[in-house]
């Protein structure tokens, strides 16, 4: 199937597209320097003309963008999924946050985000939203929890993690398999282990490790020598808890780190 994968500058989006890749798709990529994202006719008509079968959005863009999109895929009866945030709930109320909790984002980027959940949601009856947290890999490029600890240590000579922050995050890998899943590539759309709507995607959302747990373990994990620091720091249990059968779970931290704590 052709996919249309947004993002592709980014970090998680050129995962997602070789896990594609390796499952016999053909992976689409949305030029911004050629085609304007909010001209919608040029738009509709580039998607039409390339034979896009299904969306993954996981760039950074506007509500305007995510929704005009995600209308396109609808009346196509096509698969469409949007990567949104963590960043949508603020500390205060305080977490583990559920599916169906309302968003309080107090900044531009998780208020950006929560307006585009609800255009896609409006436009796309059928399209999946997929909350993810602060995302690890253990090449420690691009934009993800490794780079920025190692760029933390580099700048401190120690990593300050607060034990009152339970991070929501989830290994990329981890992350890109529900995301392909969401997709429903294979067609399985009636199944009922398929996701579907708003769902929560978080490796720590049942095993609740604090930040300085997490630095902990994952320095010993990436072989790192940082000198990590346990603090009464930012105190917010962030975690996405799953909602009912939401058709996909990630692994938890546990399996991934080792189980140390």
């Amino acid at each position: 199937m052709k996919v249309l994968v947004t993002g592709l500058n980014g970090t998680l989006a050129p995962k997602l597209a070789a896990l594609l890749r390796q499952q016999g798709h053909e992976v689409l990529a949305w030029q911004r320097d050629v085609l304007d994202v909010n001209n919608e006719a040029a738009g509709r008509d580039w998607l039409d003309a390339q034979g896009v079968q299904a969306v993954a959005h996981l760039a950074m863009g506007d509500a305007h963008w995510a929704g005009w999109m995600a209308w396109w895929a609808a009346q196509r009866g096509l698969p469409f999924v949007f990567t949104s945030t963590a960043m949508v709930f603020h500390h205060e109320p305080d977490g583990p946050h559920q599916v169906g909790d309302a968003t309080t984002a107090q900044d531009d980027y998780g208020r950006g985000k929560a307006l585009c959940e609800q255009a896609v949601r409006r436009a796309h009856p059928h399209a999946v939203v997929a909350r993810i947290g602060w995302q690890i890999d253990l090449t420690a490029t691009g934009n993800n929890m490794l780079r920025a600890l190692d760029d933390w240590q580099a700048r401190d000579g120690r990593i300050g993690a607060s034990t009152l922050w339970r991070p929501a995050c989830s290994f990329m890998d981890d992350t890109v398999a529900a995301l392909a899943q969401c997709l429903r590539l294979d067609g399985a759309s009636s199944s009922p282990h398929t996701p579907a709507g708003l769902i929560h995607l978080d490796s720590n959302a049942q095993e609740g490790w604090n930040f300085a747990q997490v630095a902990e373990a994952l320095g010993q994990a990436a072989g790192r020598a940082w000198r990590v620091v346990p603090e009464a720091g930012y105190a917010h249990d962030q975690r996405l808890m799953p909602g009912e059968g939401q058709g996909v779970v990630l692994p938890g931290l546990g399996g991934r780190l080792g189980g140390a704590r």
